[in-house]
């Protein structure tokens, strides 16, 4: 039997015209199409027709992560223009923490020009927040690979991180889009629910739903429940090495709420919205498997490395792994679970929770293509044909799909 690690990636590929690629969202949300799947059928219909497709007692499962402006644009004495992006909190590493601090904060970041950044240089910038200026300032730590510590700071107590973003950051938008983002995607870019933020992505998946089609689930008795994962730039990066075993999956933040576990130790089928609920959903499992050996850990010590699901056999029923979170929770008078994962999804993955994908259409070459492979097998080329030839739109502002197990 062949290896995940060995899966080559020329294997998913498929010929996806510039044209196809939604540079922008339609004027409303819930009149895209959706693409429905169940192995014997393909057929299509319009999103907000969602609730036509599944039964009461289903549970719906978002991620109510939001996008950050994690693009900061400084220019240097010299004229040389600096890109920093935000990815992730270091000091304070709690997401809640680095956004509410007044003084300073460093997180790893991705630099633009960065051969044009020495050390010993402090970038400034005059900022405007809530109508009072203030210089914000950059200054460049260690490298992490292809990364950067950078420490922010201001001499504003008043103002904090959270509000300098708002302020002076840029919304990313994926560099697939190939334009600059514009005013209305700090709108369109955000799912109508999300409400933690961290992210800089989106979970597109979700970009489809508006208050009218959770109307129309709640009426047919369709349960709808919310969790976090807070997407990294990981997300665009393409696979370049010939095999899936040479890529590095990135680390996400997870929390999930103990009521939300609850719901879905009980659930008949739950449906995931996107590829981050499907992987924090998926992670759940593992987390249960590791504190089914070891309730002593801590929650910080929490993580599910790429290749846990295939290094070694694991027994517990799904039941049994969420119970073991649920004790744990208990015993630690803990409301919400939260943990890193970096898990990979490939063919020859076995799904535990999920049982339904609402998903956009993915990049050729992606791990996000390859999870959906993982779910559907090779009908994901089926799939992606009918699209092609029933003018679905592609990408994070593209059309969307319903995947039943």
């Amino acid at each position: 039997m062949q290896r995940p690690q060995d899966i080559a990636i020329e294997d998913f590929t498929y010929e996806l015209p510039d044209e196809r690629i939604a540079k922008f969202p339609i004027e409303k949300r819930d009149e895209s199409k959706l693409l429905l799947y169940d192995k014997a059928n393909i057929t299509h219909t319009v999103f907000k027709n969602l609730a036509e497709q599944l039964s009461e007692g289903d549970l719906l499962i978002c991620n109510n992560t939001k996008v950050i402006q994690a693009r900061l644009l400084f220019q240097k004495e010299t004229g040389a223009h600096i890109e920093v992006f935000c990815l992730e909190p270091i000091q304070p590493h709690d997401y809640v923490l680095t956004f509410q601090t007044n003084h300073e904060c460093t997180w790893k970041c991705m630099i633009g020009n960065a051969s044009k950044w020495k050390q010993d240089i402090i970038l400034e910038k005059r900022v405007v927040v809530d109508g009072k200026e203030i210089i914000f300032k950059a200054e460049r730590g260690e490298s992490v690979g292809n990364t950067y510590y950078v420490r922010f700071f201001w001499e504003d107590e008043n103002i904090n991180f959270a509000s300098i973003l708002d302020a002076f950051g840029v919304l990313p938008i994926p560099p697939y889009l190939h334009r600059e983002t514009v005013e209305r995607d700090k709108v369109t870019y955000q799912t109508v629910y999300s409400k933690i933020k961290g992210s800089v992505a989106a979970p597109t998946a979700g970009l489809h739903f508006t208050p009218e089609v959770f109307d129309s689930l709640h009426k047919k008795g369709i349960d709808c429940e919310e969790v976090t994962l807070h997407v990294g730039a990981g997300t665009f990066q393409p696979v370049k090495s010939e095999t899936i075993g040479g890529h590095q999956m990135h680390s996400e933040w997870i929390c999930v709420h103990r009521s939300v576990i609850e719901k879905i130790r009980k659930a008949g089928q739950v449906v995931a919205v996107g590829t981050t609920s499907v992987r924090t959903l998926e992670s759940l499992y593992y987390i249960g498997c590791q504190l089914a050996e070891n309730n002593q850990l801590e929650e910080r010590e929490l993580t599910v490395t790429q290749w846990m699901p295939y290094e070694k056999a694991y027994h517990l029923t799904t039941e049994e792994s969420l119970d073991s979170i649920l004790r744990y929770m208990e015993h630690n008078h803990l409301e919400t679970i939260s943990a890193n994962t970096q898990i990979i999804i490939v063919p020859g993955y076995q799904f535990h929770l999920v049982k339904a994908i609402i998903t956009n259409f993915h990049q050729p070459q992606s791990t996000l293509l390859l999870l959906i492979s993982a779910f559907v097998g090779d009908d994901w080329k089926r799939i992606y044909e009918y699209a092609m030839k029933n003018d679905f739109r592609f990408l994070s502002y593209g059309d969307s799909s319903l995947l039943k197990k």
